[in-house]
């Protein structure tokens, strides 16, 4: 039997007009359909995923005939959703294609923060059979009265792109959203569709729906906060069961592996800088690879250097090619035309951000650039398959270091590309901030019970062990703020009827509730838009919008700075409400040229990498000659670090004392433990004045030498305890990071109705309520929640940790006479960069007789 005959006619034929044969894992996704289970699809890009996922819902509607007008089957057949808005409108886009060609009467539209009013209300009353969206838009959903009626149809819910969302608070309020869809429609299925996890069986686990323990294994320990090796703000977990074991099992579909890609690193010139994170050096070469292809993505890792590198190809850019900017502060109208320019073939190159990493078909991208190291095998894999989507050809790519270090990165990130070899991800345990949004939204959905919702909540993975006793301390969360807080009406926003059911208090708390949904908290932004003259010519107000950019970015400006910003340059005239206003500048060099965009962390698989090829002095022979030369120079004048140990250089140079170290663990975790180790040096009387921090080393100077100190002392993992506590009693990072849960659990509002605060209006509130808390409730499950994810993120505790104990025993310290040639990079950095944090950490870094100059500091350490 041939492989399209276990499709039917219709869409057999399809396939055939085509040319086309189903994939083997195209028809076991519809096999697992047909069997009612759920599923896990990891195949390669341009394997035909998003069809695989389809599939089944096509056939089954193809099958349905005429659609009710009301009643049972007229609702959602199918939900789709993706971690991006592009993506959707993109899917929307490709879907139409087989259910035109194949003459299906089948509805589809897509609904995200962009749609319009009178669509998204058409939608409630008259869904489509699919609709496309966000994980957002399914909170907002799922907290509208009659979520329950609307999806009572659901058949399945399809998940694209899961690795990206899986993991983190986002993931966490995805999955709570999961199962109380499951609860609307108990046979739905769930489908999730990825190109690159590292381990399927941990992504299923989290897929599939828990089965509950026995009555009252769930209570087996309440939230305590801070003892043992147990996240302070959850219940005790264990590891994940296999999947099928304790779990409604999840079938995972393993697609053919695609052709290899050709990943090629880009040496300019025959030599690789020092230093340094543009890519400005290779700028000319970039742009000679865009004349040779067709058209290019060129990925960069900041909003910043989106604007940076677009500005210097437009400079050398004597061929007039259409290049194009796109990243997620820009317009979404200037977006959409850039997404519309691509799809017609009109462009020849575009500079991106991570809002076109994921799957999105522009069908003709011919070459993928990655400007600067990736900082993830996974990523890397992602934006390589953004080129060619043809299966059996090989995608093109070509990574462009932007420094010595970045170019050992990119090449083991081409080496893991090879093996096949992800991004490992540890996981997590459910949030509760997440989970107080949650039983926000059932509340403003319809009334509920604490049995049935805890009940229903330790069903989804993330929670299946939440302890009644914490869970009931989130719902007191919601219902009064806390006991420190519930004298405040407020903090009230559900409540308690007659017949034991919790509800919202009334439809205004309702309403801010459903303005405010989501886990996604970013940095507060101002809407950039060209300034003009109130009739009189007195008062500016705003007009076109171009963009949106941080808040503190125009802090620091003054009237008439300039700044470049949506492929332009403007002139800062003024901040009106929530509005930045600018004008086109006459002055094409701008005078601040530093804008947002967070920096990716370096992953951990990758870091491992990185050290075995230092290690490694055979594997030396694949890098350039100057890069081995560098290597060499550093084990004659040094030593060459260990994959296992820890190498610490320290050194004099004038009258400061430096002590540079080589973790290769990433910037946060190296700004961490540059923090902690001040401390330490500072009660040993060393008199540390600052640090500064690369993702590979860290280099901190002093008053005195450091040279005789009992360096396995000072790098003994006990830091992570009283020095980490006080630290972060002290730190301006515990305030950020319960700003962040405060505003995830709704306990603060940025969205009211007819107003949004402004960034610092946001600060001044969850600052207040901080402080509070603080002096009357230390213990509040928000200042609990906030202490474990300033560990998590912002400090990355857990990986210092584990560095910590893997150099125990193992520090190699090189007493040398002047700098080695791998501290050039971070010492370099000096005096460039500001590094916020508390204590000895606050301090302005003092440039005076520090500033190394790159050319005289390389001839001294070669010399």
């Amino acid at each position: 039997m041939s492989a399209s005959s276990a499709l039917p006619p219709l869409f057999a034929d399809w396939f055939a007009r085509r040319g086309w044969a189903p994939r083997r894992h195209q028809l076991e996704m519809v096999a697992a359909a047909q069997a009612g289970a759920h599923a896990l699809l990891v195949a390669p890009t341009g394997g035909g995923k998003t069809l695989a996922g389809f599939l089944p819902t096509l056939m089954e509607l193809a099958e349905r005939g005429p659609r009710p007008e009301s009643g049972p089957g007229s609702g959602v057949h199918t939900l789709y959703l993706s971690p991006l808005k592009a993506l959707t409108v993109d899917v929307e886009r490709n879907l139409m294609t087989p259910i035109r060609e194949i003459g299906l009467n089948i509805h589809v539209e897509s609904r995200t923060g962009d749609t319009g009013v009178s669509r998204r209300q058409r939608q409630r009353e008259s869904p489509p059979d699919i609709l496309l969206t966000t994980p957002e838009q399914l909170a907002l959903f799922l907290a509208w009265e009659g979520a329950r009626s609307f999806f009572a149809d659901l058949h399945c819910i399809i998940l694209d792109e899961v690795h990206a969302i899986w993991n983190g608070k986002r993931g966490d309020l995805l999955n709570l959203g999961l199962v109380r869809l499951q609860t609307f429609a108990p046979a739905m299925r769930r489908v999730a569709l990825s190109a690159t996890v590292d381990d399927p069986d941990k992504i299923a686990a989290w897929l599939g729906p828990c089965i509950p323990p026995p009555q009252g294994e769930g209570d087996r320990e309440a939230v305590e906060g801070g003892r043992g090796a147990t996240p302070p703000h959850h219940a005790s977990h264990g590891p994940l069961p296999p999947v099928g074991g304790g779990w409604d099992g999840v079938r995972v579909v393993t697609g053919d592996p695609g052709a290899p890609p050709v990943v090629e690193v880009l040496v300019s010139q025959g030599r690789v800088p020092w230093a340094g994170h543009t890519g400005q050096h290779a700028m000319p070469e970039v742009y000679e690879a865009i004349v040779r292809a067709g058209l290019t993505l060129v990925f960069v890792n900041t909003r910043w250097q989106a604007e940076f590198v677009f500005q210097q190809l437009w400079a050398i850019n004597d061929r007039d090619l259409a290049i194009a900017l796109h990243h997620g502060s820009l317009a979404a109208e200037q977006r959409r035309k850039v997404e519309a320019a691509m799809a017609r073939g009109d462009l020849r190159a575009v500079v991106c951000t991570s809002t076109l990493d994921l799957g999105i078909d522009w069908g003709d991208v011919d070459l993928v650039i990655q400007l600067a190291a990736p900082k993830g095998a996974s990523r890397l894999v992602q934006r390589i398959g953004r080129a060619n989507h043809r299966l059996d050809e090989p995608s093109r790519a070509l990574l462009v270091p932007a420094s010595r270090f970045e170019l050992l990165e990119c090449q083991a990130a081409r080496e893991a590309v090879e093996a096949n070899a992800f991004d490992r991800d540890p996981g997590q345990v459910g949030a509760l901030d997440a989970l107080a949004q949650h039983i926000m939204g059932c509340a403003c959905s319809e009334p509920f019970t604490l049995e049935a919702l805890h009940a229903e909540i330790t069903t989804a993975a993330p929670y299946r062990d939440l302890a009644y006793a914490a869970f009931e301390e989130v719902v007191d969360l919601v219902a009064t703020g806390g006991y420190a807080l519930r004298t405040y009406d407020r903090f009230a926003r559900i409540v308690r009827d007659r017949e034991g059911n919790w509800r919202v208090r009334d439809a205004k708390t309702a309403q801010r509730h459903r303005m405010n949904v989501g886990a996604i908290v970013t940095a507060a932004t101002l809407n950039v838009r060209v300034a003009s003259r109130r009739a009189g010519g007195k008062a500016l107000m705003g007009g076109r919008k171009v963009g949106e950019a941080e808040e503190h970015y125009f802090e620091q400006m003054s009237p008439g700075d300039t700044f470049v910003f949506a492929g332009q340059v403007w002139a800062f005239q003024g901040i009106v409400g929530l509005d930045a206003l600018v004008s086109p500048a006459q002055d094409k060099e701008p005078k601040i040229p530093s804008w947002g965009g967070a920096k990716f962390p370096l992953s951990t698989s990758l870091a491992d990498r990185v050290r075995e090829m230092i290690e490694d002095r055979d594997h030396w022979r694949v890098l350039p000659p100057d890069v081995q030369e560098w290597l060499e120079a550093q084990e004659q004048r040094s030593r060459i670090p260990g994959r296992e140990a820890l190498l610490v250089e320290t050194f004099d140079r004038g009258s400061r004392h430096f002590l540079v170290a080589y973790p290769f663990e990433g910037r946060i975790a190296h700004q961490t433990l540059a923090m902690l180790l001040t401390r330490r040096l500072d009660r040993a009387g060393v008199g540390p004045l600052g640090f500064v921090v690369t993702d590979y080393a860290l280099a901190i100077w002093s008053v005195r030498s450091m040279a005789d100190l009992d360096l396995d002392a000072l790098f003994e993992p006990d830091m992570l305890g009283d020095d980490l506590e006080s630290w972060l009693d002290e730190s301006f990072m515990m305030k950020r990071t319960f700003k962040a849960c405060a505003l995830i659990s709704g306990l603060i509002e940025r969205r009211q109705p007819g107003a949004e605060k402004t960034g610092r209006q946001v600060t001044f509130s969850t600052d207040l309520i901080y402080d509070v808390l603080r002096r009357h409730q230390p213990d509040h499950l928000l200042l609990r929640i906030a202490r474990a994810d300033a560990a998590a993120g912002l400090l990355d505790v857990a990986r210092l940790g584990q560095l910590l104990t893997r150099i125990r025993g193992r520090i190699d310290h090189a007493a040398l006479e002047q700098p080695s040639p791998f501290s050039v990079p971070v010492l370099v950095q000096i005096g460039r960069e500001r590094v916020d944090g508390g204590g000895a950490a606050e301090m302005i870094l003092e440039a005076s007789g520090l500033m190394f100059d790159e050319e005289a500091l390389v001839a001294e350490v070669m010399g």
